[in-house]
């Protein structure tokens, strides 16, 4: 593990919350990853999670061997530590579901990117994530302080909001010490679907035929380190 990574382990300990989901399912939300308190170890790769690769490589390994992971990916309480070398991928607990009117979020913090400006974020309607018939719709930012929304059927992807300059995102640039901080969410409702950062309205688009309605998870593309503090989805009152 890096000296960035160590120092985002030390800053991180001891920053609990309590969580504030209403359940739709007492059983289905008890089997979810608590990024408080993991099923697993520190610094081993989380039980329960899967991941999906943007093109199918039977050489890349996801886990906690630095040394032979294409993808870095441990529990480091509270949440997860990603590191991603070259693939882009797609990581999601099974358990991590929304339907209806729905708010999911996440808190990443990114480390020294280099001068690379790769993009990080958040997916959801997830279905069929194992077969060549994979859907799910993705908010992504990068270090450039841009964000972008897109949709997958399949192999294919659709643009649905182009590469977008916003204030509220926090960029790594010269100013940045050592992390940039944004908390992504996309909340849901019967007619729409909202995409913030940092609890500011980003984009609104009319829901549509967009599925919304399926697994919640993380995507990554390759060369990011980032620390995922949170991954929560909050039931619309």
């Amino acid at each position: 593990m890096n000296r960035i990574a160590v120092f985002a382990l030390t800053l991180f300990v001891g920053c609990g919350r309590q969580p504030s989901e209403r359940p739709y399912d007492p059983e289905v939300v008890a089997a979810r990853p608590d990024a408080n308190n993991p099923a697993g170890e520190n610094l081993e790769f989380p039980p329960g999670w899967k991941y999906r690769l943007d093109v199918a490589d039977p050489n890349m390994v996801v886990g906690s061997d630095t040394a032979t992971s294409g993808i870095w990916f441990v529990t480091m309480t509270p949440g997860w530590h990603i590191t991603t070398k070259r693939p882009r991928a797609i990581l999601y607990h099974p358990a991590i579901t929304a339907s209806g009117s729905f708010t999911a979020s996440s808190k990443i913090h990114l480390m020294y990117p280099g001068d690379r400006n790769e993009a990080y974020g958040l997916f959801f309607g997830g279905n069929n994530l194992e077969s060549d018939a994979q859907s799910y719709l993705y908010f992504l930012i990068r270090r450039s302080g841009e964000f972008l929304i897109k949709r997958r059927l399949g192999d294919e992807t659709e643009t649905l909001k182009d590469w977008t300059a916003h204030e509220v995102i926090v960029p790594y640039d010269n100013s940045t010490e050592v992390i940039a901080t944004n908390t992504l969410a996309v909340s849901v409702d019967e007619t729409s679907i909202t995409y913030m950062v940092n609890d500011a309205v980003v984009h609104t688009m009319e829901k549509g035929d967009l599925n919304t309605d399926g697994i919640i998870g993380l995507r990554y593309n390759h060369g990011i380190d980032s620390h995922v503090e949170t991954l929560d989805v909050v039931r619309a009152e």
